[in-house]
Order: structure tokens, then C-alpha cells, then sequence
């Protein structure tokens, strides 16, 4: 599964201003919604609920928010990178500063698993990880996620 698949350079947030992790889920379902077409409220709920059974937050600064919608056509992905890290109740209680959301139809299944599995394959690459850090322009961010795939086919 190539992370090209699942985002578009549209969907890369560069430099998101967000001072909780509430805010921060909403500006990540409003701009899902830009991008897929579905009710902002219906992503933020989505999201929401799967955060209630813990937190996404999976450690070094890095959140991998996920949900299913059933009118969702196609597993779509949002990539942010925060201007200032939030509090986000993550297994090892550092705040986030990178984050990947991943919506997947209702009946995705096993390309859903690894859609999740990819993007953290991805995240765990400490390279990687520096070069998002250290970039804030959105066609470049695009190109790193573009080129991680390429560099693992």
C-alpha cells in the first residue's frame, strides 16, 4: 500500500495551529471534510469515539488518528504538522507534533490494517521523522510521503 494512494498534496497541512487535542481533531475533520465531501460533524464524532478507547497518540510526537465512515468511497488520509505540539494523552505522555488521520469506508477491512500499518511503518523511520519536522511547505511534506514509498517498493 503506497502512501501516494491514500493522500494528496491537498491534504498536507503544513504548519496547523491547534492548542488542544479537541481542536486539534477538529481542524483535522474540517479539512477531511474539504476532501472527501462528508459532514464535518460526522468525521469529528467518528474520530472522537475511537479516541475514547485510547488514545492514537503512539509515542516520539507522532498521533495516528483513525475511523471508519459507511458513505466514505475510498481510504483517505490528512497529514498535519503542528506549529506548537498538543497534549494528546500519548502512550509515552509526550505531546504531538505530527499527525496522520486515516478514514477508511465502513467495509475497508484488511486494506484499512494496512493503510495503518504502512503509515506507521513510515512514522517509525527517525529520518523520516526529522525531515517532516524540520519542513513546513506542504509540496515538500507531499514529496517525502511520496518518495517513502517509492524508496520502500
Amino acid at each position: 500500500m503506497a502512501l501516494a494512494d491514500l493522500i494528496a498534496q491537498n491534504s498536507v497541512l503544513p504548519a496547523l495551529k491547534a492548542n488542544s487535542k479537541k481542536q486539534l481533531l477538529q481542524e483535522l475533520a474540517s479539512k477531511a471534510s474539504e476532501v472527501t465531501g462528508l459532514p464535518e460533524r460526522e468525521i469529528f464524532d467518528v474520530i472522537l469515539q475511537r479516541e475514547r478507547l485510547g488514545s492514537t497518540g503512539v509515542g516520539n510526537g507522532i498521533a495516528i488518528p483513525h475511523g471508519k465512515l459507511p458513505t466514505l468511497e475510498r481510504i483517505v488520509g490528512i497529514f498535519a504538522r503542528l506549529d506548537h505540539p498538543v497534549n494528546f494523552e500519548a502512550l509515552d505522555d509526550q505531546p504531538v507534533d505530527l499527525v496522520f488521520l486515516l478514514l477508511a469506508p465502513e467495509g475497508a477491512g484488511a486494506d484499512h490494517l494496512k493503510a495503518l500499518s504502512r503509515i506507521a511503518r513510515v512514522l517509525r523511520d527517525s529520518d523520516m521523522v526529522a525531515k517532516l519536522r524540520a519542513t513546513d511547505d506542504a509540496a515538500s511534506l507531499y514529496a517525502f510521503f511520496s518518495q517513502a514509498q517509492s524508496n520502500a517498493a
